[in-house]
């Protein structure tokens, strides 16, 4: 009897200290989240870190370059400390810091899925880029090794996190100026660098990739449908520069309904546009993909007024927050690695003469 009442006894106290000392058994959720760049350039430098410093649920804690002049200049800027700088080879010893809980991966395309890969086994929750990879094959092999990681994996499509571009995603819903029946997207600018590795297969280059994801992503949620065939072709008027890449591409798109959808991308011109034509009305954004003043409006005077905020900071923080309270993140691996498969259709289609492809 006296083991039996020690035994109750004991359980009751274990029981008591268990209830009343959660934060011995279980680790405190962090209300901010500590993320590391990997790769310093415009992206990272010009608009990213300043939007880290508006966030509410992450934080800039460290870099990942290949050019050690600047490392300086951010330690000086951002404050950030000696044991939270990386290099390309010694990135996966990211594994060991505790105070990054993710990744954003920010470099020349075809250089993502490698780096993802690393930071995935290094069990920290991936942001990539986008577009996401430069073939489909690789945009899985991030899938897959983020899922085998367990961690989360976000594209960094800031448009879906935008307030205009998420109504005309709601549009191809509701669809309130009836049936879409085509739509027409164009993005791009004038790139006067001549030897950026815009410029480079290898890395990824071309309009296409760079900023053709941009009208394509764009038709894909305002039409709330997928394309069922593509055709395609290249234009240049600077062959001296673009004979490795695409100066600019155009493409068709066929839809199950009957309906239709033009896109544009260069590299020659500045273009940023996005119009909707439905059998009731019509709709438009200008700029639709610009880092801010993203507007328009519809035919029955509806008006599309810009966003206030920064863009990547809300980006950021939808993600960052979903990674907290281990919700599903806005844009997933599967959505980039959708655009991608059909780039590789543009492209098969621009190489024999505009030929339609099925999708």
């Amino acid at each position: 009897m006296k083991r039996r009442k020690f035994i109750q006894s004991s359980g009751m106290i274990a029981a008591t200290a268990f209830l009343a000392s959660p934060g011995y058994l279980f680790a405190k959720k962090k209300e901010k989240l500590g993320v590391a760049l990997v790769g310093l350039g415009y992206y990272s430098t010009d608009l990213l870190a300043p939007a880290l410093q508006l966030t509410k649920y992450c934080e800039l804690k460290a870099i990942v370059t290949g050019s050690p002049e600047k490392i300086p200049i951010w330690q000086t800027k951002y404050g950030i400390e000696d044991k939270n700088i990386y290099n390309y080879e010694n990135m996966h010893t990211i594994a060991d810091n505790d105070a990054i809980d993710v990744v954003y991966i920010v470099l020349p395309p075809a250089l993502h899925a490698k780096y993802s890969i690393i930071a995935a086994n290094a069990g920290k929750n991936v942001w990539c880029e986008k577009p996401m990879e430069v073939t489909s094959k690789k945009c899985r092999s991030i899938i897959e090794a983020c899922a085998k990681n367990k961690v989360k994996l976000s594209i960094g499509y800031r448009m879906h996190h935008e307030p205009n571009t998420q109504l005309l995603m709601q549009w191809a819903k509701t669809t309130p100026y009836g049936k879409i029946n085509h739509i027409y997207a164009e993005a791009g600018y004038y790139e006067s660098r001549i030897t950026h590795w815009k410029q480079i297969k290898a890395l990824g280059g071309g309009a296409m990739y760079d900023m053709g994801v941009y009208p394509l992503n764009a038709i894909r949620y305002t039409k709330g449908m997928e394309p069922i065939a593509v055709s395609a072709r290249h234009q240049t008027k600077r062959p001296e520069i673009y004979h490795e890449v695409d100066e600019a591409t155009l493409f068709d798109f066929k839809f199950q309904d009957g309906s239709t959808a033009s896109g544009k991308t260069s590299f020659g011109e500045n273009i940023n546009n996005l119009k909707v034509d439905c059998e009731a009305g019509d709709y438009y954004l200008s700029p639709f993909q610009s880092y801010s003043g993203v507007s328009g409006a519809a035919s029955d005077g509806t008006e599309l007024k810009p966003f206030k905020g920064n863009q990547q900071a809300k980006q950021m923080d939808f993600d960052a927050l979903a990674i907290i309270e281990d919700k599903a993140v806005l844009v997933p691996g599967t959505e980039g690695l959708k655009d991608i498969a059909i780039v590789e259709q543009i492209y098969k289609s621009a190489r024999n003469n505009g030929t339609w492809i099925d999708l």
